[in-house]
């Protein structure tokens, strides 16, 4: 167990200074953790949420720390607050050096958004997949784009002509659904950045089973409580463990030159099948794109072959 992701990455010798770092839902859990580690090494960190008094408790954290840090607020089943969020940080930054797309969470009821899509699709998948987009004029040419998956993609395929449906809900499948989204949502980005002939990477990652990151709050009946309680354990992974592997994918020099794979404890694991599945990553690209009513991103690489996806 650690208490500092970054010494459990091996990176507390890479100095961030002069680099800017955006994580998503960084107020509380594995974000919070990630975004004072980025602190700690030197870089500017940009600290999202919607809690205005936790994000401010996060910032001041990292000051506490010696590292600069500015709060921005979104709620990211708000297509405007996503789009609000991106033009601040464009108008804050010359360049992004990472962004980590952590923000999301697991929804027992079933709801849509004003967008009209499953709530927990638009949130873990949709929002994310439309701040990477409008923050593309900004990513440094060598940026690197963490998002967190979980390995709860497993077991699931993805229904792109029910993500309009709140039918048959079922929480843990839209999790599910929302979590193999974003291992296909990386390697779809990958691919791009590859065929851009940059240096930019895109991976993912799962972080554990982690108590105190927050997941449990929406589970039925007792869970909350139970799991809850399994973080005082000595052996039971911590938010810092959870976040130590996006410190290692967003700093390390190990992995400067990987993209578009899947993580879990530091290591490369190969995803289902469905997360594999090129055409239904294309399929995903281009209904996130129409979904949001903008121009496909990245639309001039799609013809350059994928990056290779062994295990």
């Amino acid at each position: 167990m650690t208490d500092r992701p970054e010494a459990a990455a091996g990176v507390t010798d890479v100095d961030m200074t002069g680099q800017t770092v955006l994580v998503t839902g960084s107020t509380s859990g594995i974000g919070r953790e990630a975004a004072v580690s980025f602190g700690r090494l030197g870089a500017e960190v940009l600290v999202h949420g919607r809690d205005e008094t936790a994000g401010e408790a996060v910032v001041k954290e990292i000051e506490r720390g010696g590292g600069e840090a500015r709060f921005l607020p979104a709620d990211f089943a708000d297509v405007e607050a996503v789009r609000t969020l991106a033009d601040v940080v464009r108008g804050h930054v010359d360049e992004l050096d990472v962004l980590a797309n952590n923000a999301g969470g697991y929804f027992r009821d079933a709801r849509l958004t004003n967008l009209g899509v499953e709530y927990t699709f638009h949130v873990n998948h949709l929002a994310p997949y439309q701040l990477t987009a409008d923050l593309l004029p900004v990513l440094a040419d060598d940026a690197r784009v963490v998002t967190t998956s979980s390995a709860a993609h497993r077991g699931v395929e993805l229904d792109l002509d029910g993500v309009g449906s709140v039918d048959d809900y079922s929480g843990m499948t839209a999790y599910q659904r929302s979590k193999l989204a974003n291992v296909q949502f990386t390697a779809a980005l990958a691919r791009r950045f590859d065929a851009a002939a940059g240096e930019r990477t895109a991976n993912c990652f799962h972080p554990g089973a982690i108590p105190g990151s927050g997941f449990a709050r929406s589970l039925p009946g007792p869970l909350p409580r139970l799991i809850q309680s399994l973080d005082v354990l000595p052996f039971v992974p911590s938010p810092a463990d959870g976040a130590a592997t996006l410190v290692y994918l967003a700093v390390s020099d190990r992995v400067a030159d990987t993209t578009g794979r899947y993580f879990s404890d530091f290591a490369p694991e190969t995803p289902t099948a469905a997360a594999r599945d090129r055409e239904a990553q294309r399929r995903l690209w281009q209904k996130s794109a129409d979904l949001l009513g903008i121009d496909e991103p990245l639309a001039d690489t799609t013809t350059e072959p994928d990056p290779p996806q062994v295990g």
